[in-house]
């Protein structure tokens, strides 16, 4: 059941969608001086050196973060990201990826708190250790689809919640949901990110459509896929639901997915950047 591990997929375009989005996110959110909490229900290790056995293994992050470390491109979220991954390295070259957690600190303020799950015993004293030093932040051996509802709505009125559980279990999927529709029923206006893989296509069509008919107002979804849909077992895509993004995420996303598209895609590869649920 805690048998997965993120270091296998580190850096992986999986992980460029998702922590790109995150991280225009909450540049977002510290707009404003106004305190908010960033919550992650699936936390993971929290940061990755690639010299790691699990890393060397799969070598996923040759996929995404590697051929994007010398991007000189136009599109401004890109560089950004480019820019924000190096920042966490100590050598010219690719040594480490962050994981969600550290992409959130680099944000987060001293009266902004951080909220992070893990259940994996492992990478929850690893999180433990990559997150330790700072008051603000707390890390949380628990279930993080419970942990949300107990967090919502924060007493700052101003949160964004990112969840990305492993799916290693189907009826994830399904909980996902759940937790999301429970979480904006207690607190309607949080930032919420839903990433999801694409293994097979017909279990997203039910994320989307069950949160379409949620009654959940302004939901957004973007998509890379790597590969076209197929068959065969294996990620070939993922993405993220958004709900209330910031207002600036659609335009900007239309510019990053087609170039991620050109750069990290075979001649299959698409994506979509699509309002599934008006304002």
């Amino acid at each position: 059941m805690l048998s997965y591990r993120h270091s296998f997929h580190a850096g992986n375009p999986a992980d460029v969608i998702k922590h790109l989005i995150l991280a225009q996110s909450l540049k977002h959110m510290v707009k404003k001086d106004k305190p908010f909490d960033y919550i992650d229900t699936h936390s993971g290790a929290g940061f990755f050196a690639l010299e790691n056995a699990d890393m060397q293994k799969t070598k996923e992050y040759e996929d995404g973060i590697a051929k994007l470390w010398d991007y000189q491109g136009e599109v401004a979220a890109i560089s950004e990201y480019v820019a924000l991954i190096k920042g966490l390295n100590n050598t010219e070259s690719l040594a480490h990826y962050p994981g969600s957690p550290k992409v959130a600190e680099q944000y987060l303020r001293k009266h902004d708190k951080g909220w992070f799950f893990e259940l994996h015993p492992q990478d929850l004293t690893l999180l433990e250790k990559n997150m330790s030093g700072k008051r603000s932040l707390r890390v949380k051996g628990e279930n993080g689809f419970t942990g949300l509802l107990g967090l919502v709505p924060p007493i700052s009125r101003r949160a964004c919640v990112l969840m990305d559980p492993p799916y290693e279990i189907k009826t994830d999927y399904d909980k996902a949901v759940d937790s999301l529709i429970k979480a904006h029923k207690r607190f309607s206006t949080g930032t919420y990110l839903l990433w999801y893989p694409v293994v097979e296509r017909e279990r997203i069509d039910r994320i989307e459509q069950r949160l379409q008919q949620s009654g959940i107002k302004n939901i957004q979804l973007f998509e890379l896929a790597t590969s076209a849909d197929t068959d065969v077992h294996g990620m070939t895509a993922s993405g993220m639901i958004a709900i209330n993004p910031p207002y600036t995420l659609m335009q900007t996303m239309q510019e990053v997915l087609p170039e991620l598209v050109s750069l990290l895609s075979d001649e299959t590869g698409f994506y979509r950047a699509e309002q599934l649920v008006a304002e």
